[in-house]
């Protein structure tokens, strides 16, 4: 079973900065895609920021400038590096991949999540 562990969450004063990674282990051929999802209370989940295997990006609107997402394809992982935090940002940020198994079947993982909260 392919499995997504987020670390890197805390308590951060607005301004500051954090970094989170996404380490995914399993029987993997090839991550496609990774991504990093939030959700706040009362909110629905959105999109934060993902990458493809060739390093392209995509960012929300509300994160452009602020954070910045890469990826280690030979260690399956991504992480997201997040500057200049706004108490907006505070939700719990969620980890997943679109990637080929062993056996070629093309499947999709979210990891348990990692919550993050700015305030003063």
């Amino acid at each position: 079973q392919v499995r997504l562990v987020e670390s890197g969450g805390g308590l951060v004063q607005p301004g500051g900065s954090l970094r989170l990674s996404c380490a995914a282990s399993g029987s993997i051929f090839r991550i496609n895609f990774m991504g990093w999802y939030r959700q706040a209370p009362g909110k629905q989940r959105e999109l934060v920021a993902n990458i493809t295997i060739g390093g392209s990006t995509n960012y929300a609107d509300p994160v452009k400038g602020r954070f910045t997402i890469s990826r280690d394809n030979a260690k399956n992982t991504v992480y997201l590096q997040m500057n200049s935090l706004k108490p907006e940002d505070t939700a719990v940020y969620y980890c997943n991949a679109d990637y080929l198994r062993n056996d070629m079947r093309f499947l999709s993982s979210w990891g348990q999540g990692t919550q993050v909260t700015v305030s003063s």
